[in-house]
């Protein structure tokens, strides 16, 4: 029942109440009482249409009014408590603080890997073009827009990169997507604050070969490096041996130009030999001859028919 008619309904009871209520033989009403009666009526109405043109926006929210004469009105109203005009003025509320969206889309590589990819976008009404997204697209305009726009994205931006790519470059291709996102959104008067790449998964197979792409890169530095440690250990062996013949050689002039070099090198082994017995704890009865101890006897060089 309209409001007009329920206002009017409750003036019609309670004329009836007080008029059965009056003097005997169903007479009219004292005056009186029809004039409290009217004003308690007045008094409901007055409360009713008081309370039917007020409407209050809160934190984080703006309002749009709705005429049923002119249409969507082009003001936009703040938060607090605002007037309008009963039963002609709908006031239409729209929170404007930013919300997330998270979008899942399988899409194909430039190298025809399918890549399952999620998308988190920070989306928020732009307060300028309410009454337009009101026209438009309603107050559910996020779930009519975004889920098309952010799969189209999505879809076309992947396609041209490899599979590969999309890690080694992910940078550049979140960049593109948050470029071509915020300028297809802003058509809708949506604003995006924030798009970002949340999760990326391959196929199982790419998966799979690039494992034992890891796997063989690893096997082949590791052949390389036993090919350079025995390069290494070869180079090495050529050095000592040549230091081995040079010493030989220079062992050999000294023996020819010097003949005490020998008689040298017997004290100094006689000497090493000493040292090692004498810190010995065993007790032992050697041939100092023998060991090269008797440094007193005559050596070859002084006696070479010896």
């Amino acid at each position: 029942m309209d409001p007009e008619q329920q206002a009017k309904q409750a003036l019609r009871n309670l004329q009836r109440m007080f008029g059965m209520g009056g003097g005997r033989g169903g007479g009219p009403a004292p005056k009186g009482a029809m004039g409290a009666a009217g004003l308690l009526v007045g008094l409901g109405v007055l409360a009713w249409g008081a309370n039917a043109s007020l409407y209050n926006v809160d934190g984080g929210h703006r309002a749009i009014k709705y005429s049923r004469v002119t249409g969507v009105q082009e003001n936009i109203y703040g938060e607090g408590t605002h007037f309008r005009i009963p039963i002609l003025e709908t006031p239409i509320i729209y929170d404007v603080r930013a919300k997330p969206t998270s979008i899942q889309s399988l899409t194909g590589t430039q190298d025809l890997q399918m890549v399952n990819i999620v998308c988190r976008v920070l989306s928020r009404p732009n307060q300028h073009g309410l009454p337009e997204i009101f026209r438009t697209l309603g107050t559910d305009y996020d779930e009519r827009v975004l889920p098309s726009i952010i799969n189209e994205v999505l879809k076309s931006v992947v396609a041209q990169f490899n599979a590969s790519q999309l890690i080694t470059q992910r940078d550049r291709v979140s960049r593109m997507i948050r470029d071509n996102l915020t300028q297809r959104a802003l058509r809708f008067n949506i604003v995006l604050d924030d798009v970002s790449l949340t999760h990326i998964t391959f196929s199982p197979e790419f998966a799979s070969a690039v494992e034992a792409k890891q796997i063989a890169q690893q096997d082949a530095q590791r052949a390389a490096f036993i090919v350079d440690r025995a390069k290494q250990e070869k180079q090495s062996t050529i050095v000592r041996a040549d230091g081995e013949a040079r010493s030989a050689e220079l062992i050999g002039e000294a023996i020819k130009s010097q003949p005490g070099f020998l008689e040298l090198r017997r004290i100094e082994t006689a000497r090493e030999i000493a040292h090692l017995l004498q810190g010995s704890g065993n007790r032992l009865v050697l041939d100092a001859s023998s060991l090269l101890l008797n440094v007193t006897e005559p050596s070859s060089v002084e006696n070479p028919k010896r």
